[in-house]
Formats: structure tokens, sequence, C-alpha cells
């Protein structure tokens, strides 16, 4: 890791929440030992910027608007959840980094989180087709009422009941992207993007205003990783790698692959929607912008040697 390079880390759910611990003091805990898995990058000198997934905090956010939706204190947007996602897991990683570095007799090395607002296609065909399932279940007749009292798309979900479902649709740009970048350059760790970025809708006269929909984050981190011209694109998540035929007798790593052989085992749908799909479509649109891009996808804990090439599946333009 002597080559200083700026890279994109797109930190997945697991990297934050884990199953059946949902405090906040147990997030922290998680956080915690998050930054310690990235520390070998930070303190190698590479640039860093973090971008994390906020699914289960979101949801866990909704779950509190609804509990408590009266007609004096009514239920928030969800882009506005989103936006109290972002500073809260921010807060939360922010201070995991200072507190790493502090440890480490580090005090002039900085974190900061920004809220970051990510620009959607108004035409984007997921509009008209809503898939990603968001806050409480229901029963069909209650799932009845919230669609015509509030407008929402609802629909069955799995047989366990009926939820809301709202767009995924593509980022666009990202608002902030300017000040993550000079700040990034700067040799700030940044923490931006977070859940994809939240999503607004940019009018003909400039303005923006937020919409309801959730923004795939390893699409997001590829967005700001291409936008930032960043060397690499790390995407974490609860794997070593990318694999083919997984979960079966057959099934292989992937190592290092040319991104017309990654296509090929989308197009053969080897990938799982909602998991290793997204990450791999992220990872092919980092590459295809520049020359000299390396994206790379892994578990949180094989980041250190991923980066040295020893580890992860990794496509490289």
């Amino acid at each position: 890791m002597n080559q200083q390079r700026t890279i994109v880390v797109a930190l997945g759910g697991n990297a934050l929440q884990r199953q059946g611990e949902a405090s906040s003091q147990a997030q922290q805990r998680v956080a915690d030992e998050t930054i310690a898995q990235l520390l070998p990058l930070i303190q190698a000198g590479h640039r860093v910027a973090i971008v994390h997934g906020n699914g289960p905090q979101v949801g866990n956010i909704v779950l509190h608007e609804e509990a408590i939706n009266t007609e004096a204190v009514p239920s928030l947007p969800l882009e506005d959840s989103g936006a109290m996602s972002q500073g809260l897991i921010g807060f939360w990683l922010q201070q995991a980094i200072h507190d790493a570095l502090a440890t480490r007799g580090v005090h002039d090395k900085y974190a900061v989180s920004i809220v970051t607002q990510t620009v959607v296609d108004q035409a984007d065909p997921a509009f008209q087709n809503p898939t990603k399932p968001i806050g409480p279940f229901y029963s069909e007749e209650e799932a009845k009422k919230v669609q015509a009292e509030r407008g929402y798309t609802v629909r069955e979900d799995s047989g366990r009941g009926w939820r809301r479902v709202v767009p995924s649709p593509k980022p666009q740009e990202i608002v902030e992207a300017p000040v993550i970048k000079a700040l990034v350059d700067a040799g700030v760790l940044v923490v931006s993007t977070g859940g994809g970025g939240i999503p607004v809708l940019r009018d003909v006269s400039g303005q923006l205003s937020g919409v309801a929909a959730v923004i795939d984050k390893d699409f997001g981190a590829a967005k700001l990783a291409d936008t930032l011209g960043a060397d690499t694109l790390l995407i974490l998540t609860s794997v070593d790698a990318a694999k083919v035929n997984f979960g079966q007798p057959t099934e292989q790593a992937l190592g290092e692959v040319s991104a017309e052989e990654l296509q090929q085992h989308i197009d053969a749908g080897q990938f799982a929607a909602g998991s290793m799909l997204p990450k791999t479509q992220a990872a092919l649109s980092f590459v295809a912008g520049a020359s000299g891009r390396t994206a790379i996808i892994t578990s949180l804990e094989k980041t250190a040697d991923a980066i040295n090439g020893a580890a992860g599946t990794r496509i490289k333009s």
C-alpha cells in the first residue's frame, strides 16, 4: 500500500448493524469494529471517503414515525427519515474514526460527515414500478387504508403481510460532490452519500425537492467515486468475493476478472437481485468511467488484503 490512492469505501449493512442488535449502543460498537478494519487504509495515507448503507436505520426511524403518527405529531416523509439516518450514522462513524486515531496517537487527522443529496430523474422507469419495501407490515385492510389516505403504493410481501414500496431510481448527480472532493483532497476523512444519498428532483429553475425513493447504496458509491475521480471503489459486503454458482457444489469465487467476463456472469443470471447483482453492476459502472480504475468486492475483514491485491473480486479498467 505504498502508492497513495483516493478510495471510496461502500459499507454494507453488516458493517453497521447485526441481526437482533438494533440499539444505538450496539450499533456504535459495530461502527468501532468497522473503522478498526479500515484503519490500515487511513494509516497508509490513502484519501478515503466512506459511503454507508442505511436500510435498517431508516426502517427503524420509519417504525418510530408510524408508531407516534398523530395529527399533532405527523410522521415525516421518507426523505426526511433518510436525512435523519445520515446524521445518525455519520455521527457514529466520525466518532469511531476520531477515537481510533486518538488511541493511536494521531491528532492531526479529521473526519466529517455530510448530509448528502442525490439528484434522480423523474423519468427513471423505477418511478413507474416501485419495488423497494419500507416501513411496517400491514394487514390487507390496513394496507388499503394507508393507500387511500396517504397515496402509498402497497404490495403483499412474501406471505408476511403488506408493505409500502417505493421506487429505487439510479443516481444522476451528487449535489454536495464539490465540497466532498475538496475535503477528500485536503486529507479529511469524509462520510457522505449515506444510503446512496437523499433522493431529490431538480426542477427547470434548478430548485431541489425531496422525493420518496431509495437509492441503492452501491450505485451511489459508484457515482461518488466517479465524480471524485477516485482510483478505487471498495465495496464491502458479508462475503469475501463475488461468486458464480453460489451455494452449489461448483461454487467458485471470482478473483481478478475483466469487465467483459463479469458482464457475462451478470447476463447469465449468476448474481441475486438486491444482493450481489447491484454490487457487480456498480463496480462495472465505475471502471467504465475512465482508465486506471479498480473496483473491488470483498468482506470488511479482508479490506487490507484486498487493497494489496490478495483478496476479493477485482475489476480493472
